[in-house]
């Protein structure tokens, strides 16, 4: 099974690249979160982290603590752990998450995941907008504003209140929308990050982090 280990005493789970998100979520005790909301995307865990996450409004490299990946020239390279005492050169985790496959392909991360007493998914009609209560998860479908949430009940019901619509009743599975891969450009799934497109384009990388990349 993709899913390698999962510690609820120390909310992590250590999984492999080509590990389905939903598969992530049926693997999760209850009252553990990942950092990605329950929906399935091309390219599974891999594709995640190398676009940098999909809907967090949160810093998602943070929630990353350790990876396996190869790079482009066949190096296996380790970068982070379950602790980050004493750890020496350069933190190679952060630059990872949203390198677009610049500097390599995931076979294996460790998540750190958060608790929550309580979670709500909503939709709603209407674009995309900045919330007055932030959920964790927010994006736009077509025609449809959805937001995930989990945290303390009180919290949770607040969200709701906030944001009105109607409960999701199944994970929604966007691989249909990016049959030549998931990439940046104008299309039917947004995020406060980007517009994501069908082909796998990529931001323009800075010069600094191409050097980066070249060197591993």
């Amino acid at each position: 099974m993709p899913v390698l280990k999962v510690s609820a005493a120390d909310q992590y789970l250590i999984a492999t690249g080509d590990t389905s998100l939903l598969e992530v979520w049926e693997a999760l005790p209850d009252g553990l979160f990942p950092p990605f909301p329950p929906v399935e995307l091309p390219g599974g865990l891999d594709g995640l982290l190398k676009r940098g996450g999909f809907a967090q409004t949160f810093f998602v490299g943070s929630e990353v603590l350790g990876l396996t990946f190869r790079s482009p020239k066949g190096h296996t390279i380790r970068a982070g752990g379950l602790t980050v005492k004493n750890v020496q050169g350069y933190d190679l985790v952060r630059p990872f998450v949203g390198s677009f496959g610049a500097m390599g392909d995931v076979q294996e991360a460790t998540l750190r995941l958060r608790p929550g007493r309580a979670w709500l998914f909503l939709r709603r009609r209407g674009e995309l907008a900045q919330a007055p209560f932030k959920p964790r998860f927010l994006w736009q479908e077509l025609a449809h504003t959805y937001a995930f949430h989990f945290g303390h009940p009180l919290e949770v019901r607040g969200f709701a209140e906030t944001f009105g619509g109607e409960e999701v009743q199944e994970p929604p599975d966007y691989t249909g929308f990016f049959p030549n891969g998931m990439g940046v450009g104008p299309g039917n799934l947004i995020d406060m990050r980007f517009s994501w497109a069908d082909g796998g384009n990529r931001p323009q990388m800075p010069e600094a982090y191409r050097r980066l990349a070249d060197a591993l």
